[in-house]
C-alpha cells in the first residue's frame, strides 16, 4: 500500500528566500522512490509557534507520514523538537533513537518522533545527508507504523 506523506521544511533563510532548500526535495524524492506519495512540501520559519501551527494543519484529517527537516540542533533558533512535543499525542522514542544512530553527527540531533492521531511525525536534521540518512534508517518500518496507527494489524 502506498501512503501519503508531507514534508515540512523549517528554516528562516529558506522561508525568507535567501537560501535554496535542498533537503525538502531530497526527502520528497526519497519518499516517492519508496512508494510514499508526497502531497505537500511546505516551508516555515524557525520557532515553536510556526512549526506547531504547521504540524497541526498538516495533521488535520490526515493519515500518513509527516517529516520535518531542520531545527533539530543546538542553535538558539533550533526549536523543532519543542514544537513537535507540544502537538504530538505520543512519542515514538525508538524511531528517534534509530535515526540518531545512523551517523556520529546524529548524536547532536535533538529530533523527536511521535504521533498526532493517525499521523506519524518524524523530525529530521536540516542537512541533505542528515535528513536522507535519518529517513533511510526508519523507512522500512513506516508502513507498519501507519497501518497500526490506522487500527490495522500486521500482515
Amino acid at each position: 500500500m502506498d501512503w501519503p506523506a508531507k514534508v515540512l521544511v523549517v528554516s528562516d533563510s529558506v522561508h525568507d528566500g535567501t537560501r535554496e532548500d535542498r533537503s525538502g526535495p531530497a526527502l520528497a524524492e526519497l519518499l516517492e522512490r519508496h512508494d510514499l506519495r508526497v502531497l505537500e512540501v511546505r516551508t516555515v520559519p524557525d520557532g515553536v509557534r510556526s512549526v506547531a501551527d504547521a504540524l497541526r494543519q498538516q495533521a488535520a484529517s490526515f493519515h500518513g507520514l509527516i517529516v520535518t527537516t531542520g531545527g533539530t540542533g543546538f542553535s538558539p533558533t533550533d526549536l523543532t523538537p519543542e514544537a513537535t512535543r507540544s502537538v504530538i499525542d505520543r512519542e515514538a522514542p525508538g524511531l528517534a533513537e534509530a535515526m540518531r544512530a545512523t551517523n556520529p553527527l546524529g548524536r547532536l540531533s535533538r529530533g523527536v518522533a511521535g504521533t498526532i492521531g493517525p499521523s506519524l511525525v518524524l523530525n529530521l536534521p536540516g542537512s541533505v545527508a542528515g535528513a536522507v540518512e535519518s529517513m533511510e534508517a526508519v523507512l522500512e518500518v513506516v508502513p507498519l507504523a501507519l497501518t497500526l496507527l490506522g487500527g490495522g494489524r500486521p500482515q
